[in-house]
């Protein structure tokens, strides 16, 4: 079989490439991604699966022995190219799940530094995503169940002979890219959050960004639930001992930790502060490791930036945006029932769409009728 008649048969040749070209778009995260267990918070390889249930949600996480788990540095590509997504679209651009960019516009973008080892480890964090797969019944109807796909169907580089990058492309999975253009389910997030070293503290600061919102009086967890939540490997012990330490550090941006004690529970209060809207001064080398060769810094790329005056968006980006939870009482506690005055003002809140940006409806898989 040829090359040529590869390629026709890559998912590639049926999509529209989105060729990423806007400079600064401000991060954005899938809510989906932000509470649940779906990455690694451990920057050694993992191969154990991640099994969660709560009510009818379930989320089930495998990964390969070659490459491990995908973990939550390798999901800085996905908040890239959602914010990349969201971005286009503001603009009126076309987009699709079909990428195409260089490294070096993804990795400045996420605070990272682009040398010959950040290329290495940028496809080793591909090839994780590519390999992790992931089963869930989130925004499945009640005829459809189980959704099953991996973070990136395929991707490529482009290279010179000498090994030089000039460019990469990849596909998103239909299910990741239906819940970033519904705008209902995106957020934004601060950019200080590339700055954070720990993957406990990522994941900490994401779940405080989904639930926490800016309500003045923030949200409550049990912390015994939170370490379920996380889908973390270590005792609960030793997940309660690091959530203290963070919580003396301080280190999320536009949040405070607050440490409350009930018996028999030990409780975490998130507090929305000040939000830290200063560059990311320092790079991230979390990506991990990859056996992969090492590659140079590209010095062509497949798009340029395009300059633009600034723009009016969906969200303001210098203050954390507005009420954004789907909350029920059962997503704070493990042991015994949830109190409705723990979280009161956040079980009001509802996430709301934009009005002249309708979420795509999904199709049925039988019939092609509306789900």
């Amino acid at each position: 079989m040829s090359s040529r008649r590869l390629i026709t048969h890559s998912e590639r040749s049926k999509l529209d490439p989105f060729v990423v070209a806007t400079g600064d778009a401000s991060p954005r995260d899938q809510r989906d991604l932000m509470e649940r267990p779906f990455f690694s918070l451990a920057k050694a390889k993992r191969t154990a699966p991640i099994v969660y249930q709560a009510g009818d949600v379930r989320v089930e996480v495998y990964a390969v022995p070659e490459h491990g788990m995908a973990t939550i540095w390798d999901a800085d590509v996905l908040i890239w190219a959602a914010s990349q997504i969201v971005e286009a679209e503001n603009l009126g651009l076309k987009t699709s799940r079909f990428l195409r960019f260089t490294p070096y516009q993804l990795l400045t973008a996420v605070g990272r530094r682009t040398g010959a080892r950040d290329y290495k480890l940028l496809k080793g964090a591909l090839a994780r995503l590519q390999a992790t797969v992931i089963r869930t019944s989130i925004r499945q109807d009640e005829h459809w169940r189980r959704h099953q796909f991996s973070w990136i169907n395929e991707w490529e580089e482009c290279a010179r002979r000498d090994g030089r990058v000039q460019g990469m492309e990849f596909v998103l999975p239909d299910w990741f890219y239906r819940g970033v253009i519904d705008r209902s389910l995106v957020l934004t997030i601060d950019p200080a959050y590339f700055s954070l070293t720990g993957g406990i503290e990522r994941w900490l600061y994401r779940v405080a960004r989904k639930h926490a919102g800016r309500q003045p009086k923030g949200w409550l967890f049990e912390i015994a639930h939170l370490h379920r939540k996380s889908g973390s490997l270590v005792r609960v012990s030793d997940f309660a001992l690091q959530i203290r330490r963070i919580a003396v550090r301080q280190p999320l941006p536009g949040y405070q930790l607050h440490i409350e004690r009930e018996a028999p529970s030990e409780l975490l209060r998130i507090v929305p502060s000040k939000l830290s809207t200063s560059p990311v001064g320092s790079a991230v080398e979390a990506l991990g490791t990859s056996h992969a060769n090492s590659i140079g810094i590209p010095h062509a790329a497949l798009s340029g930036l395009r300059p633009r005056e600034p723009q009016l968006t969906l969200w303001p980006e210098t203050v954390i945006p507005g009420l954004n939870l789907e909350s029920n009482v059962e997503s704070n506690r493990c042991s015994g029932p949830a109190r409705l005055t723990d979280n009161a003002e956040a079980d009001a809140e509802r996430p709301t769409k934009h009005p002249s940006q309708p979420s795509l409806p999904l199709l049925d898989r039988k019939t092609g009728g509306r789900r």
